[in-house]
């Protein structure tokens, strides 16, 4: 397994729901907490990795990794916050993004239990990032024009510079 970057198409597709819970399934999860920990990241989504199944992962500070799978947002916050945000798929460039501050969603875990829970904060805004990622959606896509071109010009002088 490992992260696509910008301009991979598979990013902009949208993921298929988990049809059944496997060993596989659990294993899938497994490796994507590991390739995100290794990325010093906070989440990770299946089309990030190829696999394009409405899958992520995430692990903010001072709580455990989760495993999302099929998940649904059920509510969101009308108040927003803007933060930085960055991608491993467009890694060492960042952007503020405005996201709900506080958000409610369902989802199963890698071994088929259902769960609901509330995040707001750091969490909240990693579940939806992550969960555009299912959608074919990039953070940059949530951005103006002009600073979606800055984004992704930065980035690729990072590249050539790589």
């Amino acid at each position: 397994m490992e992260i696509l970057l910008l301009g991979n198409e598979t990013l902009k597709e949208k993921a298929r729901p988990v049809k059944q819970f496997t060993a596989e399934t659990v294993k899938n999860a497994e490796e994507m907490i590991a390739l995100m920990h290794a990325g010093k990241g906070v989440g990770l989504a299946g089309p990030q990795v190829g696999l394009m199944e409405r899958i992520f992962v995430t692990h903010v500070d001072g709580d455990v990794p989760r495993v999302f799978i099929n998940p649904s947002i059920l509510e969101t916050s009308e108040k927003t916050v803007r933060y930085e945000e960055g991608c491993l798929s467009i890694p060492g460039v960042y952007a503020e993004v405005t996201r709900p501050e506080k958000i409610k969603v369902q989802a199963w875990s890698e071994k088929g239990k259902a769960f609901t829970i509330q995040a707001e904060g750091i969490l909240a805004r990693v579940i939806l990032h992550e969960y555009d990622h299912l959608e074919g959606t990039l953070f940059i896509d949530r951005l103006s024009k002009l600073a979606r071109s800055r984004v992704i010009a930065k980035y690729e002088k990072r590249k050539r510079v790589s």
